[in-house]
């Protein structure tokens, strides 16, 4: 079994930063993808960062030039820097990892408020 733990989440004022971290732990399979997903109030999930072995990273329109993926794949670990929040960027972010032939995992997650 694969635990994913997020750290880093907050309140920051528009045009801030955060630094979002993840650590996956437990029995680790061959992880191909990691990265973030989020979720606002009232919305569906959605893609906002994955970094995929030997790929480009996927990063969503909505975020690109402003935040950056990166992984540590000695460290089981992914992260995402965040620059030039804005309150849109408001949401729940999860981590996410995934294996070939198992379902995804996913992380707790942790808010990130934008407001001044």
């Amino acid at each position: 079994q694969v635990q994913l733990t997020e750290s880093g989440g907050g309140l920051v004022q528009p045009g801030g930063s955060l630094r979002l971290s993840c650590v996956a732990s437990g029995t680790i399979p061959w992880i191909n993808t990691m990265g973030w997903y989020r979720q606002a109030p009232g919305k569906q999930r959605e893609l906002v960062a994955t970094l995929t072995r030997g790929r480009d990273p996927n990063i969503a329109d909505s975020v690109r030039g402003r935040f950056t993926v990166s992984r540590d794949n000695a460290k089981y670990a992914v992260y995402l820097q965040m620059n030039s929040l804005k309150s849109e960027d408001t949401a729940v972010y999860f981590c996410y990892a995934k294996a070939n032939a198992v379902p995804a995992y996913w992380g707790q997650g942790t808010q990130v408020t934008v407001s001044s």
